[in-house]
C-alpha cells in the first residue's frame, strides 16, 4: 500500500452469490489480520485485498470518499443478491485526530463472506484486466474456513497516562472548563501491552462478539473491539445515527442495577454531558437533511457492563451524501472530543501525552451506492501488526484507550472510575 495520492484507481469486478447457511462468518477472516464488522448476528468476513486508500496523518483523510466514489462509479458489479453489503464494498477505520502520524485506510477486499437476515454470500473482487476472470462456478463455493489458533492471553499495564496522571488531566480539564475555553472535554487514558507472535486475532474478535452481541464488533486494519455507538448508518437516503454519553457502572445485583439506572438518568450532570453531544449531531446532520429528528429525553442503554444514556437521531438526506460523506460531516462528535469542538480537541492534545490513533475515530463500511454501517471505535485495540518481524519472534504490541466526558461538576476518581469500566471488555477478551 502507498500514500492516498499515489494510488491509481482500477476498474473492479465484482461478483456476489448467495451461498449455503453458513454458521460461523468469521472463520473466514484472516487469523493474523482478520477483517470482520457483526452486530446482533449479522456478519462479514474478508481477506485479501484488491485496492487500498491509505491517508497517513493527513487532514484531509475524509477525501477519501471522494476517489472512493471515482472507484465505484467504474466497477463492473453482477450482484443478484441485492442484500445490504453484498457487491462492491471497502471496509475503513479512520485516526481520531487529524494531526496523528497514523495511517487512515478504506481497504477493499478480495474476497468477502457475509450472513444477514438469515442469507449467506460470498463477494469475489478482482481487477476487470486481469487474464482471469471469476467463473460462475468458483462465484458460487465459498473459499475454505480456517479453524481456529490455540487460545492466548495479552500482557498489559499502564500507558502513557497513569491512573494518577489521568486525575490529574481531569482536574487540569476542570480548570479549563472553569475559565470557559470549553464546556466539555472528552479525555482518555491508555493501557499497553502485546500478544504472542502468531496469535489468531480472531479469538479476541470471537469473544467480543459473544460477549457484547448488541455492539458493532469491528477489525479493520489491526484496529479491534465492539464499540456501542453508532457514529452513522446510511440506507437509501435515511440517515441515522445514536449518540451516547453519561455513563454508570451496572450494578452488582438486581436492585444496585435498578439504582445504578435510576442515579443516571436523573443525574444533571450526566444529563447536562449527553445534551452537548445530541446537539453536536444535529448541527453536523442539519445541513445534509431534509427532516431530522430526535426523541426529546434520552433513554438508558444497558450493555453487560455498563449503562449509558442514549439517543436515535434519524432524518432524510437532502444533497446525495454518502456514508463517507456523513461519517466526514460528523465526526468527531461531543461524544467522543467535547464542546466545542476546535477548542476541545487543543485541551486532548495537550492533556493526552499519547497519540489516540483510531480510538475513538471512525471505523466501518461503504458499498457502491454509497451506504455503509460505521461505529466510533471505542471498547477496542490498536495492533501494530507491521512491526512483527518476518522470523515472528517479538510480541505484536497494542495499545488500549478508555475516556470519560468532563463536564462542570465532573469528579476526577469517579471518572477515572468510569475508564476502568469502560476498558473491561477489551481487558476480559484479552485475558
Amino acid at each position: 500500500m502507498t500514500d492516498l495520492q499515489e494510488l491509481p484507481t482500477p476498474r473492479l469486478r465484482v461478483v456476489t452469490r448467495e451461498v449455503d447457511a453458513i454458521d460461523d462468518v468469521l472463520e473466514y477472516a484472516e487469523a493474523a489480520r482478520p477483517m470482520f464488522w457483526s452486530r446482533r448476528g449479522d456478519a462479514m468476513a474478508a481477506f485479501g485485498e484488491s485496492h487500498a486508500f491509505v491517508s497517513p496523518g493527513d487532514p484531509t483523510r475524509f477525501d477519501i470518499g471522494a476517489r472512493w466514489r471515482a472507484l465505484a462509479a467504474t466497477a463492473e458489479i453482477d450482484d443478484p443478491v441485492g442484500l445490504r453489503g453484498t457487491g462492491l464494498l471497502a471496509f475503513g477505520a479512520f485516526t481520531f485526530d487529524p494531526r496523528s502520524p497514523a495511517r487512515s485506510i478504506l481497504s477493499v477486499p478480495s474476497i468477502i463472506v457475509g450472513r444477514r437476515d438469515g442469507r449467506s454470500w460470498v463477494t469475489r473482487i478482482t481487477h476487470a484486466d486481469a487474464a482471469v476472470g471469476v467463473s460462475d462456478a468458483d462465484a458460487s463455493v465459498p473459499p475454505e474456513p480456517t479453524p481456529y489458533g490455540p487460545y492466548w492471553s495479552a500482557k498489559l499495564g499502564p500507558g502513557a497516562l497513569d491512573p494518577a496522571g489521568y486525575q490529574a488531566a481531569v482536574r487540569n480539564a476542570l480548570e479549563t472548563i472553569a475559565g470557559g475555553d470549553v464546556s466539555k472535554v472528552v479525555l482518555a487514558r491508555d493501557l499497553v501491552g502485546s500478544v504472542p507472535a502468531g496469535s489468531d486475532l480472531r479469538r479476541l474478535v470471537r469473544a467480543l462478539a459473544s460477549g457484547y452481541p448488541d455492539c458493532w464488533t469491528y477489525a479493520v486494519d489491526g484496529c479491534l473491539g465492539a464499540s456501542p455507538e453508532t457514529l452513522v448508518t446510511v440506507t437509501g437516503g435515511t440517515v441515522t445515527a445514536r449518540v451516547l454519553a453519561g455513563t454508570a457502572p451496572r450494578g452488582a445485583d438486581a436492585d444496585a442495577d435498578t439504582a445504578a439506572s435510576l442515579t443516571l438518568a436523573t443525574s444533571a450532570k450526566d444529563q447536562d454531558e449527553h445534551a452537548y453531544a445530541v446537539q453536536s449531531v444535529l448541527a453536523s446532520l442539519r445541513p445534509h437533511t431534509s427532516a431530522l429528528a430526535a426523541s426529546e429525553q434520552p433513554f438508558t442503554l444497558k450493555l453487560p457492563n455498563v449503562f449509558h444514556l442514549a439517543t436515535d437521531v434519524e432524518g432524510e438526506l437532502s444533497d446525495g451524501a454518502s456514508a463517507l460523506d456523513m461519517v466526514a460531516a460528523l465526526h468527531p462528535t461531543a461524544a467522543v472530543a467535547g464542546t466545542p469542538t476546535d477548542a476541545a480537541l487543543e485541551v486532548i492534545r495537550r492533556l493526552e501525552p499519547q497519540d489516540r490513533g483510531r480510538y475513538a475515530g471512525p471505523v466501518g463500511w461503504i458499498d457502491a451506492n454509497g451506504d455503509g454501517e460505521w461505529a466510533i471505535a471505542l471498547r477496542g485495540a490498536q495492533f501494530d501488526l507491521d512491526t512483527v518481524p518476518a522470523d515472528g519472534r517479538d510480541d505484536i504490541p497494542l495499545r488500549a484507550h478508555a475516556g470519560a466526558g468532563i463536564v462542570a461538576g465532573s469528579d476526577p476518581e469517579a471518572e477515572l472510575l468510569e475508564t476502568r469500566v469502560k476498558f473491561r471488555p477489551i481487558v476480559d477478551a484479552l485475558a
